[in-house]
């Protein structure tokens, strides 16, 4: 496979506030710890080993083993499970939902990265082990998100009546969906034929798809975990600290010209139970669950906290202060918007005492099949043009290519010329004229504009047939006009190559933050 990089600033899909994170912005400093270079790692690895707890590793290893329960485990994550129990072990986690069949293929780009940084860490730092995680958002309730798939360009969907934690869903229905898909589905098939919860199905195609990498599935949806939480459990709900801290974040964010991704609430953990998965609200003296009949009081929620933790699911503003107070974490690799999100929420790991990791974007990236990057090689387009509107990519193959003079800029000088004379005349006879003049002299510059737009349309019709091919190229790369990863799904490139993930691990640079565009060429 040929790789070509694109800078993401030249791809126009990216905030100015991620850009301006990966650019290193002084402005921006104060809202995380170190940036994701491989140079800055050592000092991340001394924070994080003099910070975290041995006996956490030890509830952290007996959870995963539970987690893992009869999954047939590769020797490789077997390996990185017991290393988890040693001091100079450490994580680099990535989370995503549990989007049935992976996905958009970003899901993969994801995990690629974790593993690629761990490889990479190792040969810097050979005294210490790297163990790449993946962390199933299973606590999550957003259904709607997860329930499709974009399979060539069709939308399969998953219909079912459940509600709740979409990990502890019944995955009734998945696997007729899997047997219907034409081509190899033999993992999801197996995933979800053998799992009766969607969180272990997921467990279970993505340990059959990245096993020999070592990769570690963790779900925190876990009566074990959540007690290493209780203390921030306790101090949310019942004083509400992390608010002021982040709402003095966003105003400080906000006033430097960004939006922000996450606002913070009172209470930032919804009541978790089998079915329901719904916000804590202090109301009078009562603790109630929204949308339901569920209350508390102080000391039955206290108690709650002490005996139950389980029941308590944090939000997106404590999810992460949760993951990286249970796993030994160095660096947290998320999307654009996941990045912005992490920088909103330092101070709160500042008042918790935990290390704010080091906050990594994701590869991002593109793939040309043999055809696609057949018909590229012959529109003498550049990569970056591709991310360009359509019009305007066929309008600028026109005017590069065409032998004929498409564009009246002389006209429109001589124009201009024209009525600046014919301005000062009219205005040295009678001022009143002068408005009449000028808009005189717009109308014939709008005459010209639209004459140009003819004779570009014209020409157009002269190069249909290579216009054709760019639009052939430019809907495979960007389907619905959407960037190909985030809409196209995994099985899209394995079903063809069943080397595509071991493709991707090979050519990705993990701290290579530009855009990747894989194209088969051979």
């Amino acid at each position: 496979m040929q790789l070509d990089k694109v800078s993401l600033a030249e791809t126009r899909a990216f905030s100015n506030f991620f850009l301006d994170y990966l650019h290193q912005k002084d402005t921006l400093k104060p809202f995380y710890n170190r940036f994701p270079q491989l140079d800055q790692f050592q000092a991340q690895i001394e924070e994080k080993k003099s910070s975290f707890p041995s006996p956490h590793r030890e509830v952290l290893v007996n959870a995963l083993r539970i987690q893992y329960g009869k999954l047939a485990v590769s020797p490789e994550v077997d390996a990185n499970i017991e290393r988890l129990k040693n001091a100079n072990t450490f994580s680099v986690t990535t989370g995503h939902q549990l989007n049935i069949f992976t996905g958009p293929l970003y899901f993969i780009f994801k995990i690629v990265t974790v593993i690629n940084t761990c490889r990479q860490l190792k040969a810097r730092y050979p005294d210490y082990d790297f163990v790449p995680v993946y962390w199933m958002a299973s606590e999550d309730h957003d259904y709607e998100e997860i329930k499709y798939f974009k399979l060539y360009g069709k939308k399969i969907v998953w219909e079912t009546e459940q509600s709740g934690a979409v990990g502890r869903f019944n995955t009734k229905g998945l696997e007729a969906i899997a047997n219907e898909i034409s081509g190899e589905t033999k993992v999801f098939r197996e995933a979800y034929s053998k799992n009766k919860t969607l969180s272990a199905a997921v467990r279970h195609y993505v340990n059959a798809l990245f096993a020999n990498e070592g990769l570690v599935v963790i779900d925190g949806d876990d009566r074990s975990l959540k007690s290493l939480f209780k203390n921030v459990i306790r101090e949310d709900v019942l004083q509400h600290a992390p608010k002021k801290l982040v709402d003095v974040t966003n105003a400080a964010i906000e006033a430097l010209g960004y939006k922000t991704q996450i606002f913070c609430r009172d209470i930032n953990f919804f009541y978790l139970a089998d079915g329901i998965r719904s916000r804590i609200e202090k109301q009078g003296d009562r603790f109630v669950v929204v949308d339901s009949t569920l209350s508390f009081s102080q000391t039955e929620i206290e108690k709650m906290i002490d005996e139950e933790p389980e029941k308590f699911s944090p939000n997106v503003i404590l999810r992460p202060l949760y993951q990286e107070m249970i796993l030994p974490n160095v660096s947290y690799v998320g999307g654009p918007a996941e990045v912005i999100y992490w920088l909103q929420l330092k101070a709160v790991f500042d008042h918790f005492k935990t290390p704010f990791p080091m906050v990594m974007p994701r590869n991002f990236g593109m793939v040309m099949d043999h055809e696609t990057a057949r018909k590229f090689s012959k529109t003498s387009l550049q990569l970056k043009d591709l991310f360009e509107e359509k019009n305007y990519i066929f309008n600028h193959w026109v005017l590069s290519n065409s032998e004929r003079n498409l564009t009246v800029g002389q006209e429109r000088t001589a124009v201009n010329e024209l009525f600046a004379a014919l301005k000062a005349r009219a205005e040295s006879i009678d001022k009143t004229l002068e408005p009449f003049v000028a808009a005189e002299g717009k109308r014939a510059l709008n005459s010209l504009e639209k004459i140009e737009r003819k004779l570009l349309r014209a020409e157009k019709r002269q190069h249909s047939d290579k216009l054709r091919q760019i639009e052939a190229v430019k809907d495979a790369l960007f389907p619905n006009g959407s960037l190909q990863e985030r809409t196209d799904n995994f099985l899209n490139f394995h079903q063809r190559d069943p080397q595509f993930i071991s493709h991707l691990l090979k050519t990705f640079d993990p701290l290579d933050y530009r855009f990747n565009i894989l194209s088969y060429t051979d």
